[in-house]
Formats: structure tokens, C-alpha cells, sequence
């Protein structure tokens, strides 16, 4: 049987997911004939100031075969149960601070009454946030508590969560777990790229160790997309006019001590020109400020940065990043397809970077043809990963486009022009109800309907289902199930430990 050779180019997150992902799933093990290579650069770095993704990971961790308590011991991991959304709707100057709280568990479901329409129509000034109403983990994760017992199995746990970890240490953890299962690593730096007379790539060229052949190339070279984009000409898809941030300044501080309350979630709070990220890692806090270089100067977000870490910190090292937001419409060309940051990126908020790759990497592993062209599991990969993308940049924008702010970058969000024809579509439905399943088509979606309700509610946006109140005959029913998930919440605060001491208790084993 003739060899079927997989190189990977570039190796960070997206190479060593790829490479563990695509040894697992296509048993690399147990057939001979398969050869899968990460070719890694010895000169690029990772930013390692922290990093958070989505519940996925762990069905993807799992699958890898990694152990939940090793990985979170080796990559300074904390867990992370949704979003802690502050001054986004409105500014922290128009009468105190305006927050709300995305969490990762789904609303409390019942078979013969749906929630979400009494709420609604609860009076506006003494009801509860959506998502406490709704669901008991924004109490928890206000408490400070983790989703999970330390005695509950390996990624499994009451409460839906993700992770923070630190990249940097992802990648080597990924990387001890797929040279275990059979991936090939080799540390050389790419100077030529030479094409056939299709336009397929025919091999690539190292100063270290020659020339290197593939029947799939994976570009996995972060910003600069040697292959997919420097080789292949595939074409990038701005999308600046929808989404305006384009920079990031990163920074790491330690945390004050032991002792020290550790949140269960990432807080994202809004300034003049964008927002900042904190995120709690075990021993350091990665802090980052996202802005609109249209907007303010660099040196006006490093103040920004800096008013945020507090006193003492004014000459913190800062690391800058710099990002087009936007994606290449075609990610997989001839025998080549890009994942992670080669493919595109669009802004740190709501961690789908890492999103994508897991998704990426499972189409892939799913659709290579044993033998002969690629033309059309490319054409299939390319449609249902940009329609990803384009689902992606709707649900951004949902953040910026509700947002009362004053500000001219928040105003510039607020303008129709900016804002997706089908999302401008959606808003305009939702005006009348709230957001359902049907809105959405579940196999291009990173987020689900109720996602969107917690974004909409949470910035205050208001559906009108006034006109149909007499419908609505369960109110009494409503009202218990309400109380009860509030007796659910009261109890999980007591039988929950605290975030601090579960990520601890899990450090001390060895």
C-alpha cells in the first residue's frame, strides 16, 4: 500500500491539535501507511498570557486521550464557566456599572412550558437578570464557586464549564500527547514553497533538513500563512467594516496570594474604544486590552491597560498584538488547508479561536479521501468553515451593535450600515420574540439560540410580546419553576466547593 503522507506546517496550538487530533482519529497507530509530520519553526513564540475556549474542549481532551487533572496541572489551567460581560451597554458614567453574565448552561428546560416569554413579561424594573432567572451558574460563578466536585469524574460535572489555560503550555502538553500516538516532529524553518502545474503544492523546501513531501499540507503558520496564503494566493476576506477591532496589548500579573478568591469566569469589560479581557490563571492573572487603532492611539490603550491593572504597575511590560479581523473564503486549496490563525481570526471576545481549530480539525479527519483529488471535500470544508465564520462575526456583533454607549466607536458599532443584513434581519424578528432554534442551522454554528438570548437580554434588549400576554395562560407554573431554580442555585452554593480550593486540591496531586 502506497504511503499516505500528512506535513504539517507550524506547530503552537493549531499544529499539535491538528497533528494529536488527526493521529487519533485516523488511528496512525495501527496503519503503517500512514505518516503524519509536524514541521516546527524553532524561532516563533507564543504569547502565553492566557487564554480561554469553549465547553468543546473537553469532549476534544477526552478524545485525545489526555487526562483532565494532568492537563489542568500542566498548563496552569483554571476553569472557566462563561463571561462577565461589564459596561458594555451602557458607560460606567451614566449611573453606576452596568454588567450581565453569559453563562455556558443552557436555560432550565421544561417539556411543557417554555420559560424565556415570562420572563419577558415580567415587569422590567424588579425582575432578575436573564441568566440568573434562567439558570443557577451566574450565582455560582458569582460566589467564586467551581462547576464541579473534586471527587466527580474526569470532564464531566454538574455545570457546563470550559477552561483558561496558558497556550504556551497547551502546545507542549499537545505535543508530548501526539508524538505518543505516533506524529513525527521535526524542527526546521520553511525558505521555499514550490508548486506544481496544477497549482498544488509539490514540496516544500527547509535550510535544515530539505526537501519535505505530502499528499496534504496543513498550514498551520499562525498571521503569516506561508502556504494557504504566501504560496497558494488564497485570498483574505476583511471584515473591518463590520467588526472594528484590530489590536491587542497583553500582560501578565501574578496573584496577590493564595488566599487570593479565584473567578470562575473571564471578565470583559468595555472601554472608550473596545474592551478588556482578565483572565485567572493558576499563579497569574493574563490581562489584555482590545482596541480599535481607528479609534485611539496605541499609547492611549496602554494607558487604558495600565488605569486597569492599578497602582504600581506603570512600567508593566505590555506585548503587542496586532490582527486583521477576517478569514480566506477558501481555507482548503489543491492539497493544502490552513487551520487556526492561517485560516483567519476575527477578535479574542467570546474565545472562538480555538473553536475553530477543534472544528476545522474534525472535518478534516473526516472528510480526506483515502486516495486521489481533494477538489471536492475542499469545496464542502470551505463552504460550511466560511459560513462558520460569517455566523461568528453575527454574534460579535450582537455585543458592540446593542450597546448604548456614547462613544464614537460604540456609536460607529450602533450605525445600521455596520451591522450583517442577516443579523439586522434576526433583530428585527426578535423585536417580537425571542431567539429559537429554527434561527439557526446547528452544523455551521459555534452558538445556539439561547447564546443569542443571553447576549440580547443581558445588554438590555427588549422583545415585545405584549399583544399575545393572554397566550401565556402557566404563569403560576412559571412562577415555581422560577423558585425552584433559584432552591437549585441556593443548594449548589452550598454543596460546591470554592474555585480557589478545587484548582488547588488538583494541583497537589502529582
Amino acid at each position: 500500500m502506497n504511503k499516505r503522507r500528512i506535513l504539517i506546517v507550524g506547530g503552537g496550538t493549531a499544529g499539535w491539535l491538528t497533528a494529536a487530533y488527526l493521529a487519533k482519529a485516523l488511528r496512525l497507530a495501527e496503519r503503517p501507511h500512514l505518516e503524519v509530520t509536524v514541521l516546527e519553526s524553532p524561532d516563533i513564540s507564543t504569547v502565553g498570557v492566557g487564554e480561554g475556549t469553549f465547553p468543546t474542549i473537553r469532549s476534544t481532551l477526552q478524545f485525545l486521550g489526555i487526562d483532565e487533572g494532568r492537563f489542568i496541572r500542566e498548563t496552569s489551567a483554571t476553569l472557566k464557566q462563561g463571561i462577565r460581560f461589564v459596561d458594555w451597554a451602557q458607560a460606567p458614567d451614566s449611573g453606576g456599572v452596568h454588567q450581565f453574565f453569559h453563562p455556558f448552561e443552557a436555560p432550565f428546560y421544561a417539556e411543557d412550558i417554555n420559560l424565556v416569554p415570562y420572563w419577558l413579561l415580567q415587569d422590567e424594573a424588579t425582575r432578575p437578570p436573564f441568566a440568573q432567572a434562567m439558570t443557577l451558574q451566574q450565582r455560582v460563578a458569582e460566589a467564586q464557586r467551581a462547576p464541579k466536585r473534586a471527587g466527580e469524574a474526569p470532564y464531566a460535572a454538574p455545570l457546563n464549564y470550559a477552561y483558561h489555560f496558558d497556550a504556551a503550555k497547551l502546545a507542549r502538553l499537545l505535543a508530548d500527547r501526539a508524538r505518543q500516538l505516533g506524529v513525527a516532529h521535526v524542527q526546521g524553518t520553511v525558505n521555499h514553497v514550490e508548486l506544481d502545474a496544477g497549482g498544488a503544492i509539490r514540496h516544500v523546501d527547509t535550510a535544515e533538513h530539505g526537501r519535505f513531501q505530502a499528499d496534504l499540507y496543513v498550514d498551520c503558520t499562525g498571521f503569516r500563512a506561508e502556504l494557504i496564503g504566501g504560496a497558494l494566493g488564497s485570498e483574505f476576506k476583511s471584515v473591518r467594516d463590520l467588526l472594528f477591532v484590530d489590536r491587542a496589548l497583553a500582560c501578565k500579573l501574578p496573584f496577590d496570594g493564595a488566599d487570593t478568591p479565584m473567578e470562575s469566569c473571564t471578565i470583559a469589560t468595555a472601554h472608550e474604544a473596545g474592551w478588556l479581557w482578565e483572565i485567572g490563571l493558576n499563579g497569574s492573572r493574563g490581562i489584555g486590552c482590545v482596541y480599535s487603532s481607528q479609534h485611539i492611539s496605541d499609547e492611549r490603550a496602554a494607558e487604558i491597560l495600565r488605569a486597569y491593572c492599578g497602582a504600581g504597575h506603570e512600567e508593566l511590560p505590555m506585548r503587542s498584538i496586532p490582527f486583521a479581523p477576517g478569514y480566506r473564503e477558501k481555507q482548503w486549496v489543491k492539497n493544502c488547508v490552513a487551520v487556526g490563525l492561517s485560516a483567519g481570526f476575527l477578535e479574542p471576545l467570546e474565545s472562538t479561536g480555538l473553536v475553530l481549530i477543534e472544528a476545522a480539525v474534525g472535518m478534516i479527519a473526516e472528510m480526506l479521501p483515502h486516495s486521489g483529488p481533494m477538489d471536492a471535500p475542499a469545496r464542502r470544508f470551505n463552504e460550511l468553515m466560511t459560513t462558520r465564520f460569517d455566523n461568528i462575526v453575527n454574534f460579535l456583533k450582537l455585543h458592540y451593535c446593542l450597546s448604548q454607549r456614547p462613544e464614537p466607536f460604540w456609536r460607529d458599532n450602533a450605525n445600521p450600515a455596520t451591522i450583517p443584513e442577516r443579523l439586522a434581519e434576526l433583530l428585527e424578528q426578535w423585536k417580537l420574540r425571542p431567539p429559537g432554534r429554527f434561527d439557526f442551522v446547528l452544523d455551521t454554528e459555534t452558538f445556539a439560540f439561547f447564546n443569542y438570548q443571553y447576549i440580547l437580554y443581558g445588554m438590555g434588549f427588549a422583545t415585545d410580546l405584549s399583544a399575545g400576554r393572554a397566550d401565556f395562560t402557566q404563569e403560576a407554573e412559571a412562577t415555581k419553576l422560577f423558585a425552584k431554580i433559584q432552591r437549585f442555585a441556593d443548594r449548589a452554593l452550598v454543596d460546591l466547593p470554592s474555585h480557589a480550593s478545587l484548582i488547588r486540591q488538583i494541583n497537589a496531586v502529582r
